[in-house]
């Protein structure tokens, strides 16, 4: 464990750069952004990166956001159109992800790209992650640092949970605040498109693009174009039941706002993902609460009714990946 939480930002510096000097040997070590905590290697080394995959147990057809200091290491790797430039300027560092067409300096492996011709690319707000990448000197691909299919950590002692004796340290710098992925937009079109809903509204890209923002379209099931577009991702084991007006014996509830359904004094547990009804708190409050309905084994987990307006999308979006039937690999973890 490289510990960043220590008095003065000696420590912090200091964590940042023994993670830095593990990724550039080849190491992988998980990292805190604003949104959850990533599982970090070398973009360039293909090898790395494999171990990222193996780690995680994560299909190799899913693409890898690749996260770097700043905009110029961006557009070093990448194609940006002026929308793509505008959205960069406007948000990054920030929980957004933008897909460009890559441009090929052999910076990032096929692997990391699953062989597309395209590349992710983020800047994430977290001081002490920017420090180990300027350190690094190195694009860092960066999925989220837990066995795949399960929920993703927004804390250090999420990811020991799943990963411990799997990978070669975990950069601590406490719990994330944001709390879901970053939001994809593909802008490698003519119009930008939103591929993953997430930590940026779509009303707030939509803004600064002076136009709405469509949905992209559907990625082929066996090649998905960009990150957490699987149907089935972000998974407890105990089955997730969406949109519950009542709760059935053996489940537990997770709920919103003060919601009460029918059945909830009988629930296994009840963990409101915001007493006031803050979408922010639900967002960054979500994975831990799965987390820990699950680690009850309950026979499901009863969801109630969610805002979808602002953050509301991107928590509804994880809910119903989470809720989605499974492949075996899943069912079998």
């Amino acid at each position: 464990m490289l510990d960043a939480r220590g008095p003065g930002q000696e420590t912090a510096a200091q964590a940042a750069a023994q993670a830095a000097r593990l990724l550039r040997a080849g190491g992988v070590v998980a990292f805190p952004t604003e949104t959850v905590y990533g599982l970090g290697a070398d973009a360039g080394n293909a090898q790395a990166v494999a171990q990222v995959y193996a780690s995680k147990g994560r299909p190799a057809f899913n693409p890898l956001i690749s996260h770097v200091p700043d905009s110029a290491a961006a557009e070093r790797l990448g194609v940006f159109s002026p929308a793509a430039q505008a959205l960069a300027a406007a948000f990054w560092p920030g929980p957004l992800t933008l897909v460009v067409p890559y441009h090929d300096t052999g910076a990032v492996c096929d692997l990391a790209r699953a062989g597309l011709p395209t590349i992710a690319l983020r800047v994430p707000a977290h001081e002490t992650t920017l420090a180990m990448l300027r350190a690094a000197g190195v694009p860092v691909v960066g999925p989220s640092a837990n066995l795949s299919g399960h929920v993703s950590p927004t804390d250090a002692a999420h990811v020991r949970a799943d990963l411990d004796g799997r990978i070669d340290a975990i950069l601590d710098a406490g719990p994330t605040t944001v709390g879901v992925e970053s939001t994809i937009v593909d802008c490698t079109g003519a119009h930008p498109a939103l591929l993953r809903p997430g930590g940026l509204s779509r009303g707030a890209i939509a803004a600064v693009l002076g136009v709405a923002l469509p949905d992209a379209g559907h990625d082929d099931a066996e090649r998905p174009a960009a990150p957490g577009r699987l149907a089935s991702h972000y998974a407890p084991h105990a089955p997730v039941r969406l949109d519950a007006r009542e709760v059935k014996a053996g489940e537990a509830l997770l709920t919103f706002a003060g919601a009460r359904p029918p059945g909830a004094e009988a629930a296994v547990a009840i963990f409101d993902l915001s007493p006031s009804g803050d979408l922010v708190e639900a967002a960054a409050r979500l994975y831990g609460a799965l987390r820990h309905l699950d680690g009850l084994r309950p026979e499901g987990i009863a969801v109630v009714p969610l805002p979808r307006d602002g953050l509301g999308e991107a928590i509804a979006d994880r809910l119903g990946r989470a809720a989605a039937p499974r492949p075996l690999s899943f069912e079998d973890d």
